[in-house]
């Protein structure tokens, strides 16, 4: 039974240390438009094989980036598990008379929510650099897949965090895992470009569908269906958040 007020309380906790922290906006708005400043220029004059239907490399990118930082910010949102931990707040919520999937929900809803006021500054940023929305009714649809996005990889990362006790170690191996689910993702160059068995691999990448429903949506450019992308990110969050759910309630508090 999840408990709406145990969920609130843990969403209002994450919105104040995000709003609270101003450098960790700064810093997770950063390497995202380093990437499109210094790619989407560099890039935007050359043709690259496979983008041209989006009509420039800019369309082309943006998505990719948002996916990008979307994967970053929500997969790290685990970390929070193994501060809260450290410090003993953990095994205080962990006592409360509330179900440990009302727990996992409103850190869910907490991370999901400040991933996508980043993308959403992010997006904003990119218009900047010359990109443009295909329609302006799907940005609504392609907040739809950032959401789904950020649950995907919010519950990959409780599942990591829910096995490990060190910090340091929980970066070092979401790094090793993060940058192969990236680059295998189609976000800054087509899946076609990369050779068999590497193509194969970025279609088991959840990411890869989250990114071309934004491109679909937000560019008009997609090597999916738009519908097939949906079907699937809602699949994979569904499935990550009940996997998430089950290795926090198997994990130990202290």
């Amino acid at each position: 039974m999840i408990n709406g007020a145990a969920v609130y309380v843990l969403w209002l906790r994450e919105m104040k240390r995000f709003i609270r922290a101003k450098s960790r906006i700064v810093g997770a708005l950063a390497m995202p438009v380093f990437f499109l400043a210094f790619l989407g220029m560099g890039f935007n004059r050359m043709a690259v094989p496979g983008t041209s239907a989006a009509g420039s490399y800019i369309q082309f990118l943006v998505p990719g980036i948002i996916g990008m930082s979307l994967l970053f910010s929500s997969t790290m949102a685990g970390l929070s598990v193994l501060w809260d931990r450290e410090f003993g707040f953990l095994k205080e919520i962990m006592v409360a008379p509330v179900s440990r999937v009302s727990i996992v929900v409103g850190r869910i809803a907490g991370g999901t929510t400040t991933a996508l006021i980043q993308s959403v500054l992010l997006l904003a940023v990119s218009f900047a650099l010359g990109f443009r929305i295909f329609r302006p009714t799907a940005f609504l649809v392609g907040l739809v897949f950032m959401f789904l996005i950020a649950v995907t990889f919010i519950g990959f990362g409780l599942i990591f965090a829910s096995k490990m006790r060190d910090m340091q170690g929980f970066g070092i191996v979401m790094n090793f895992v993060i940058f192969p689910l990236f680059f295998l993702s189609g976000a800054l160059y087509p899946l076609d470009n990369l050779p068999g068995g590497l193509r194969i691999a970025g279609y088991a990448d959840p990411l890869t569908y989250g990114i071309d429903g934004l491109r679909g949506t937000l560019a008009g450019v997609s090597a999916f269906p738009v519908g097939l992308d949906l079907a699937l990110m809602a699949g994979f969050a569904v499935v990550m958040i009940a996997l998430g759910a089950w290795f926090f309630e198997k994990s130990e508090s202290v």
